[in-house]
């Protein structure tokens, strides 16, 4: 049943009021998250890959969390940088450039990650499988107005 859901979200995924709801969804996301102690998820529930981001924050050394989308690559996570389409990256992406490593939690199983940037070659190269994996970003990074950044996070 999570095939005919996630296909459906994707589609959704392209419509650019999707992108003005992003409050409401963010909200909802983590409500779930309280409720079911990171084992529930809004994208996980359209049956997509969602993991719980908690990196550190550069300017007050505290953990920050974030629930995100994520493009299953082997044994790695990567993240797209898309912000739902507005012109300055997310918080997370200063922060993972600030320190390389982080932490993601699947259903409430936590594992230590180490974080690289793509760019040149393999950032298009990426991208291109990203935008196979969800066509929203394409309207996403049209809607910011600049490039997306993509990590590649590896278990450590």
């Amino acid at each position: 049943m999570a095939e005919p859901l996630a296909s459906l979200a994707r589609r959704l995924g392209t419509r650019s009021w999707v992108m003005a709801a992003a409050p409401g969804i963010i909200a909802a996301d983590q409500a779930l998250h309280r409720w079911f102690g990171g084992r529930v998820s809004l994208v996980g529930l359209a049956g997509l890959p969602s993991l719980r981001l908690t990196t550190v924050g550069r300017r007050s050394g505290l953990p920050r969390s974030t629930n995100l989308l994520y493009f299953p690559h082997g044994a790695d996570f990567v993240l797209t940088g898309s912000n739902w389409g507005r012109p300055r990256n997310p918080a997370w992406t200063f922060n993972l450039r600030a320190r390389p490593e982080a932490e993601v939690a699947i259903r409430g199983r936590v594992t230590a990650v180490k974080v690289r940037e793509l760019e040149g070659e393999e950032y298009r190269r990426m991208w291109a499988e990203l935008l196979g994996f969800w066509p929203g970003y394409e309207m996403e990074r049209a809607a910011a107005g600049r490039v997306l950044p993509v990590f590649v996070l590896s278990p450590r």
